[in-house]
């Protein structure tokens, strides 16, 4: 990854409060892939960008200083809604990349509230192309933030970033100076509705630890994993282009009994929940022939053939890219938990 690949630039992170929002600010803010002019954190929770604020700066007390000088900063907090035109209109004149990471994500909320999950991740999306075209030219790059979900969807979450990665992509038709691009991956471990701090609370309080089928897999991605997933689509991709990284994977009883350990604990099987597949699929078998190997990645070309480049030199899949396939041991698993920071 280059070491300059962000300086200078003007970065506009919807979302920015999320788990994958605030590793990417403590990221750029590094310095290690370049100075950025400024780093604009959007989402509309004031309360999350409260607490940000002060974490970043170090601050136990919010000073008038720290919350009202903010535009002399790198870092400057934005309120707002992808939901809103309006918003996101006055936060793109502020940009010229642009991360669409906000997101409806949990996968049972998303089937209760299935229209709640279109106004976040679909039309949300929408409203970033329209704000854009009128109004931001100017930014060169957008990237949205996509899901194993979205590959062959079965559930509301899925069906609704799999539109998401459509809306963006598509849009590199009609708004030829910016470069729209998507990076898809499966779960955190251990970000904000994933199983693993669900067994960790389970085994902090001795209770049994449930697992929703014996044979139920999940690819596994750290945070920092993710971060750089982001930026080397940055990197690499051409428009309309999806980075999808090599990712290993395991079954979730499997992560399960490595959390456990010695433990006298049982585990219970409850059955799948509303939404979920047993595998995910990263890359389904219809996008395999456009798909593109690199040594720790894959490179889905774009459906639409105006904007599909070829890639002379790297070979197509020739199959599914599938949790189920190459799964890990419970010896392989346990330093990769640890190297994400989860006690084993």
């Amino acid at each position: 990854m280059k070491n300059g690949l962000l300086s200078g630039r003007r970065i506009l992170i919807t979302g920015g409060t999320g788990s994958l929002g605030q590793a990417l600010v403590r990221k750029i803010l590094s310095g290690e892939v370049g100075q950025p002019e400024k780093v604009i954190v959007f989402s509309r929770d004031e309360e999350k960008q409260h607490n940000m604020r002060l974490e970043i700066q170090k601050k136990t007390v919010a000073t008038d200083e720290v919350i009202y000088e903010q535009s002399a900063q790198i870092l400057e907090f934005m309120i707002g809604d992808v939901r809103s035109y309006d918003s996101l209109v006055h936060a793109v004149k502020k940009a010229d990349l642009v991360i669409f990471a906000s997101a409806l994500k949990q996968v049972p909320t998303c089937e209760y509230f299935p229209y709640e999950a279109v106004l976040t991740n679909t039309l949300g999306a929408q409203n970033l192309v329209r704000a854009i075209e009128r109004h931001g030219r100017h930014v060169d790059c957008v990237i949205g933030i996509s899901t194993d979900k979205a590959c062959k969807p079965v559930n509301v979450m899925g069906m609704t970033k799999a539109l998401q990665e459509r809306v963006l992509l598509s849009a590199n038709l009609h708004i030829q100076s910016t470069r729209f691009i998507c990076v898809r991956y499966g779960n955190v471990i251990a970000s904000r509705g994933s199983v693993i701090p669900l067994f960790l609370r389970q085994i902090a309080t001795a209770q049994p630890l449930t697992v929703t089928a014996p044979e139920m897999t999940r690819f596994l991605i750290s945070l920092e994993q993710a971060v750089n997933a982001v930026l080397a689509a940055i990197e690499v991709c051409r428009e309309g282009e999806t980075f999808v990284p090599r990712l290993p994977s395991a079954r979730i009883l499997d992560i399960a009994e490595v959390l456990r350990g010695e433990r006298n604990l049982p585990i219970i099987f409850t059955g799948v929940r509303p939404g979920e597949k047993i595998h995910e699929i990263l890359i389904s078998e219809e996008e395999a022939f456009r798909t593109v190997a690199l040594e720790n990645s894959f490179i889905i070309q774009p459906i639409l053939p105006e904007l599909r480049g070829a890639r002379a030199g790297f070979h197509t899949l020739d199959k599914e890219y599938s949790s189920a396939e190459g799964l890990v041991d419970k010896g392989t698993i346990k330093p990769i938990l640890v190297q994400a920071g989860i006690p084993c």
